[in-house]
Formats: C-alpha cells, sequence, structure tokens
C-alpha cells in the first residue's frame, strides 16, 4: 500500500515545485521591469541629456546632374566609295596616313575597259559629226532645188493666165513644186535629228572620260586614313566603301539620356562635364539633342564638340559625361541630419542644450549635402547630424562634437 501511494507524491511534489519555481522566475523579471521603466521615469525627471553631434547650416553649390557614358567619334569622316566598278588595281595610301581634300590620290580602279570606251565614244561622235554634215549638205541642195521649183511654178502661171501653156502643163509644175517642199521639210528634220545624234555622242564621251577619270580616286575631306576596307586586287563595286578617313582635328562627344530627361536639356544652356579616361576636358555646352526619343531604348541622343582634342581624345574612345540639368548655390545640411515625422521633411537645432524641431523643405542633392529651406533657416544654425533619431521638441542635449 505505501508503495503504490509513493509515486503519485513524487508526482505532485515535482509539480509543486516547478509552479515555485516559475513564480519566483516571474517575480525576478517583473522586479527587472519595473526597474528600468523606474530609471527611463528618472532620467526624464532628472533631465538626462541625449548626447549629439552637431554641423551647421552652410551654403553650398548645388547640381541636379547625371552621370552616364559617351563615345568619341569624328564630326567629319567619310567612307570613301569606289566611283566605278572594277578591280582595285593601286592603293596610294595605308592606314593612318595623312590625307589632303582634292590632293591625295587614294586609290586606282582598273581603267582598261573605261579606256576603250572611250576611245568608241569617240569614234562614234566623228560618224556623228559626218552624218550631221552630209545632212546639212543634202539641206542646202534640197533648198536649190526648192528654189528653183517655187520660181517655174510662178512663171508656169503667167503662162496660163496669158493661155500660152495646157491646164494640164501648170498642174504638173504644181505637183513638182509640192514635193520638192516635201523633201525640204524632210531634209530639215533629218538635220535637226543628226544635229541631236551628234549632241548625244559628244554627252556619251563626255560621261565615258569622267568615268576613265573616276577611276583615280581623291580624298574628299582631309585627315586621316582609319581604314582600309577593300585591297588591291580586290573587286570594287560603285558605290561600295573602299576606305574610310577620319578628320581628328574636330571630334562630338556622343551619349545617350534616359527619356525621361529629355525636357531638361536645353541645346546652347545645358552643358556637360567630360573626361576621356584620365584626360579632363572640362565643362562644354551641349550643341545638339535628338528630336525624336528612340521608341526601342526609350533614349535620346545628345552631343557636344571638341575642337583640336588632346591625343588620346580620338574616334572610338569612351567618355564619361556628367550632364548638368541645373545648379545654384543654396543653403544645404548633411542629407543624414533630415528626418521624415508624419510626412513632413525634420531636423533638429540647439537652442541652450535643449533640441529645437525645424520643418523644411528640401531641394537638390550633391554630395551628400541637401537643399534645404524653411521658416528660421539661415546660415550658421547648427543643427544635429549624429543622435537626432532619439529627439523631440525640448529634448535636453549634450554636444560631443562639431563636425566642420
Amino acid at each position: 500500500m505505501t508503495k503504490e501511494f509513493s509515486k503519485p507524491k513524487k508526482r505532485l511534489f515535482a509539480l509543486v515545485g516547478s509552479v515555485l519555481l516559475l513564480s519566483g522566475l516571474y517575480s525576478l523579471f517583473h522586479g527587472c521591469i519595473l526597474t528600468r521603466s523606474k530609471q527611463s521615469k528618472d532620467i526624464e525627471t532628472d533631465g538626462q541629456k541625449i548626447p549629439v553631434v552637431l554641423a551647421k547650416i552652410e551654403r553650398r553649390h548645388f547640381e541636379d546632374r547625371i552621370l552616364v557614358q559617351g563615345n568619341v567619334k569624328a564630326k567629319d569622316f567619310v567612307a570613301v566609295p569606289a566611283l566605278v566598278g572594277g578591280t582595285i588595281k593601286r592603293l596610294y595610301v595605308d592606314e593612318g596616313d595623312d590625307v589632303i581634300a582634292g590632293q591625295t590620290k587614294l586609290f586606282d580602279s582598273d581603267p582598261l575597259k573605261f579606256e576603250k570606251l572611250v576611245q568608241i565614244r569617240k569614234q562614234e561622235l566623228v560618224l556623228a559629226g559626218c552624218t550631221h554634215r552630209e545632212q546639212a549638205a543634202n539641206l542646202d541642195r534640197v533648198r536649190a532645188d526648192f528654189d528653183k521649183a517655187r520660181v517655174d511654178v510662178e512663171r508656169f502661171r503667167k503662162l496660163y493666165e496669158k493661155g500660152a501653156i495646157s491646164s494640164d502643163a501648170l498642174e504638173q509644175q504644181e505637183s513638182r513644186f509640192k514635193q520638192v517642199s516635201a523633201v525640204l521639210k524632210q531634209a530639215e528634220t533629218a538635220l535637226q535629228s543628226g544635229a541631236e545624234l551628234e549632241t548625244q555622242a559628244r554627252a556619251a564621251l563626255a560621261i565615258a572620260e569622267k568615268d576613265l577619270r573616276d577611276c583615280t580616286v581623291y580624298a574628299p575631306i582631309s585627315g586621316k586614313v582609319s581604314r582600309i576596307i577593300v585591297e588591291e586586287g580586290e573587286m570594287g563595286e560603285m558605290g561600295k566603301p573602299v576606305l574610310r578617313i577620319d578628320d581628328p582635328s574636330v571630334v562630338e562627344i556622343s551619349a545617350l539620356l534616359p527619356a525621361e530627361y529629355y525636357d531638361k536639356v536645353f541645346p546652347g544652356t545645358s552643358v556637360v562635364r567630360v573626361k576621356v579616361y584620365h584626360t579632363d576636358l572640362g565643362e562644354r555646352l551641349i550643341i545638339f539633342k535628338s528630336p525624336i526619343i528612340d521608341t526601342r531604348l526609350r533614349t535620346f541622343e545628345i552631343k557636344t564638340i571638341i575642337e583640336q582634342p588632346p591625343e588620346n581624345v580620338v574616334p572610338g574612345a569612351i567618355a564619361d559625361c556628367e550632364v548638368v540639368f541645373e545648379q545654384r548655390d543654396a543653403l544645404g545640411v548633411p542629407k543624414t541630419s533630415i528626418q521624415t515625422r508624419s510626412g513632413v521633411a525634420t531636423l533638429f537645432s540647439v537652442d541652450q542644450d535643449r533640441a529645437r524641431n525645424l520643418e523644411v523643405m528640401t531641394g537638390l542633392e550633391t554630395d551628400g549635402w541637401l537643399e534645404i529651406s524653411g521658416e528660421g533657416i539661415a546660415e550658421g544654425i547648427p543643427v544635429v547630424v549624429m543622435g537626432q533619431f532619439l529627439l523631440d521638441e525640448g529634448t535636453p542635449v549634450s554636444i560631443q562634437e562639431n563636425v566642420h
């Protein structure tokens, strides 16, 4: 019987012990909470100060800007085509060579076909000239016949009126006059046609001679040969590029901006700061803004010009472009000092070791500083840049240091 009741008693004692232990732990924890609560209230009633770090409101330069990458391009360049079809017989330049507009010979297309064509056109012109002169001589002969027939018909009409000849004789003479008149018109038409054929032959010869001259191509612009596309011995097609010339004395810096900035760029007014690798090209006016926005990329192009650029600023180089949309001098504070409370931008100043709440309006942000304005904002006023999240209006503060 004793053994049967020993196990329930042990379980009962264990349960009571657990309850007492939990009760003790709760009392201890509750006591700690009350102690910390009392200490917190004591801090408020005793005016314990919140440590803060201050900086001053400063007048600074603020900018609305964006940094993008662009490309360096030659403002003037040309892909020089073959002016006539045929094998490229000779190249007179190589990549990197300097060329002068209208003076430097670039390449020759095979002239044989065009030399033969010039000979043929010259022969055709001679033949057309001979035909034209023959037609002119024939017209002179026909005109003589016409003048004789006209005199004869007039004489026969007078004889008929006097009754000296029959009507049949007069009719025969009038018929002859009509025939000679028709032959005269035919001869005049032939002469005009011959003149046209001679003009055509002369024009065909001029075209053939031009094609022969076009076998040799000269530089259309001054600059440097940047690329040889068709080598000697290869077939050149009329209108297809054989080589490319770039003028490196004037380059364009071209960049693409997101469409959202389109209404912020004003050619002739807006500026861009350009750096090509380690070369700072300074601030440049934007001279061009694309009249459209690319519908695929939702971007638009801007350009600026660099005259007589440094040696490393050459077509194909990458340019870092800092486009400045707006800039002004204004009052500002470190961005970290600004809080948003109840949807309002707020910062804290310090007056007689107590926090003072200042509501502000913010503007441009530059290099970690934020433009501000509002009632009570003035240059030199100290503002809290560390510790402000623990502050309310009138909170006692302890200034730890000032940021200059």
